[in-house]
């Protein structure tokens, strides 16, 4: 469990870092985005984001309570989710953990080619930051906080793509009725929340929500519809340690100076590899 614990710190240290490094000088492509963004919206009839944003703003303890939870359970409920996953459902965690660590990882992509300006920042189109309006508690209540991101990582919404992978866990795999409606709800209110605090666009969430989709579904390919590949794999790259650390020993290598006996084990032994490998997979 350590290591695994260690393995999520590592690569959202990394994603974070990278968020950073991908800010880019000039804030001018983030807000052209921002304008695109806008117009496909308004033609689709999608434009909601500055209706939920004045109406949460009238209701001053909700739209608190809604920077808290932006702020917050972005990272509470995903890593409660993978220990619990992780804890009770082993059989599930690897396909699940790689989906959202490759779903996270391809985010990357568009934050560098895409970089967006949330609407908060957009004040000539009546939107308002309900953290700077209500001097509230928030991810960017303060200016360290905000230097200390890139901003203009808003497509896709990874708060709604991480939310969904939480649902999809929940409702998939927890026993309890009411754990399954909080699977349920929990993206639903993810993406209020995103698109009330004045966050993320819809389409940020569509792509967000797409993209963990998609990665999910191929991660459940590989590793639970037709796992072979991956146990074949895994084999071969065992079987290349232990032949390298022979090597490294001193030791002959399977096929040389044992004659064919020694290939035989050699090759009894990467059948082994392969089906103490198949076996360990779920059904």
């Amino acid at each position: 469990m350590w290591r695994e614990l260690l393995l999520v710190v590592l690569f959202y240290t990394g994603y974070t870092l990278t968020r950073i490094i991908l800010v880019q000088d000039g804030t001018g492509p983030a807000f052209a985005h921002a304008d695109q963004i806008l117009g496909v919206e308004r033609y689709l009839g999608l434009d909601v984001e500055l209706h939920l944003n004045q109406t949460l703003l009238s209701v001053p303890w909700l739209a608190r309570s809604a920077n808290i939870f932006y702020a917050t359970m972005h990272f509470i409920v995903t890593l409660g989710v993978v220990l619990w996953l992780y804890r009770y459902r082993p059989e599930h965690y690897r396909w699940l953990r790689t989906s959202i660590m490759t779903a996270t990882g391809v985010a990357l992509i568009g934050f560098w080619l895409y970089p967006l300006a949330p609407p908060r920042f957009l004040h000539n189109e009546g939107f308002v930051d309900p953290v700077t309006a209500l001097h509230s508690l928030g991810l960017y209540a303060s200016d360290a906080s905000g230097t200390l991101t890139n901003q203009y990582a808003a497509m896709p919404s990874m708060h709604a793509g991480w939310s969904l992978w939480c649902g999809i866990v929940l409702v998939k795999l927890a026993t309890q009725k009411w754990a399954k409606a909080l699977g349920a709800l929990y993206p639903i209110t993810t993406v209020y929340v995103i698109l009330a605090t004045a966050n993320h666009y819809v389409l940020d969430a569509v792509a967000g929500f797409a993209l963990v989709g998609g990665a999910a579904w191929l991660s459940w390919i590989l590793y639970v519809r037709y796992p072979e590949p991956i146990i074949v794999a895994r084999a071969r790259i065992a079987h290349g340690i232990a032949h390298r650390v022979r090597r490294g020993a001193g030791e002959p290598a399977p096929g040389h100076g044992h004659g064919h006996a020694a290939a035989a084990t050699g090759g009894g032994a990467t059948r082994s590899t392969y089906n103490s490998g198949r076996t360990s997979q779920p059904a």
